[in-house]
């Protein structure tokens, strides 16, 4: 039996890398040999235990690789092809799926969500896709593996934060957090037209980055309450879209106060515990404020529009990927991402 090398969340607190069979291609499946992987924010959740995974599941959801084997049924792709696929990946026939929720698949909220969450992920030398059909997207020539890294996930997940919050032509958008997520969304609030985006961290060296993705204005928390200045930079206006891209109460309860009446809250955070609703900051339920969420939308057309981005030049997000590790050393990655040390933003997973 052939085996790979692979990632495996043990219990809260521990993942260890594990000797696993490479698995076999079923109908409608494909065998994808990865080259280049990385860790999500939503990775460490689960590593805390404050998001629940099964014991031995090998996980992981940001794939870039090479078509290993075909699976019976699956047509127009070939062994050696460069591939890219979501970290959600919907089946594409189910009621949510035609209903245009693909990240729903299956009618369970999350449901698309299974690399690394209820099937085996991308941490590891080789993985299946599902529905690979409907899931897998070349990646054009003269692109490199960094180059397309983000879009599986937080490329995908910031720029739907973007698209959720309606962004106009010439509007003023706040973003909280500049993490992966919140520069992706800052890419994101450019490309829709934004006049003025306004970005918050407290990070210096992310901030920088912020400011060469888009960002107009950048604001140290730590030395400046962030609420106070977005309504000065906006004459007490307040923004027409506020963006969360950390999934804290306070940034929550941030993005609220400085919303304009009948502004939207597009939240992309990943919330573990209670969150709660000011009543002064919602004005009672009585301004007009939408509140929407975003799950990564996937999906092999999302993965085309997103390299037909990165392809074009429009953006470049290989200044995220900061740190680069082998797959034998990816505890120790955990470790640097997990704790945030080094200024991480991404770091490269490759077997």
């Amino acid at each position: 039996m052939r085996t790979m090398k692979a990632a495996v969340f043990l219990r809260p607190g521990k993942i260890a890398l594990e000797d696993r069979p490479i698995p076999i291609a079923g109908p409608g499946e494909v065998l994808m040999r990865i080259t280049t992987t990385t860790i999500c924010g939503t990775d460490i959740h689960i590593l805390k235990g404050e998001y629940p995974v099964e014991p031995g599941r090998i996980i992981g959801h940001e794939p870039v690789g090479v078509i290993a084997d075909l699976g019976p049924g699956v047509t127009g792709y070939v062994v050696g092809q460069r591939v890219v696929v979501g970290a959600i990946t919907p089946c594409g026939q189910c009621h949510p799926c035609l209903d245009g929720h693909q990240a729903q698949c299956g009618g369970k909220a999350a449901g698309g969500w299974r690399f690394g969450n209820t099937i085996d992920g991308s941490q590891a030398e080789y993985m299946l896709v599902p529905n690979a059909m409907a899931n897998l997207e070349a990646i054009p020539d003269g692109l490199t593996d960094e180059q397309v890294l983000m879009c599986p996930d937080i490329m995908s997940t910031g720029f739907g934060g973007a698209e959720s919050g309606e962004i106009r032509i010439g509007d003023i958008v706040a973003i909280f957090a500049q993490g992966p997520i919140g520069l992706c969304a800052t890419a994101g609030a450019k490309l829709k037209g934004a006049s003025m985006i306004i970005a918050v961290d407290g990070v210096a060296s992310r901030l920088e980055v912020s400011r060469q993705l888009g960002a107009d204005v950048t604001i140290d928390y730590t030395k400046i309450d962030p609420v106070q200045e977005i309504m000065r930079l906006t004459e007490g206006r307040g923004a027409d879209v506020a963006i969360e891209a950390l999934g804290t109460q306070e940034t929550f309860e941030s993005c609220l106060r400085v919303l304009k009446p009948g502004g939207t809250l597009s939240s992309l955070g990943v919330y573990s515990g209670k969150l709660t609703m000011p009543l002064d900051a919602f004005a009672a339920g009585l301004g007009d404020h939408k509140i929407i969420t975003t799950l990564c939308p996937g999906g092999k057309e999302r993965m085309r529009r997103l390299l037909n981005i990165v392809a074009s030049g429009r953006v470049d997000l290989k200044p995220m990927v900061t740190h680069r590790f082998k797959l034998a050393d990816i505890e120790q990655a955990y470790e640097l991402f997990g704790n945030q040390r080094d200024g991480v933003l991404k770091v490269a997973i490759t077997p």
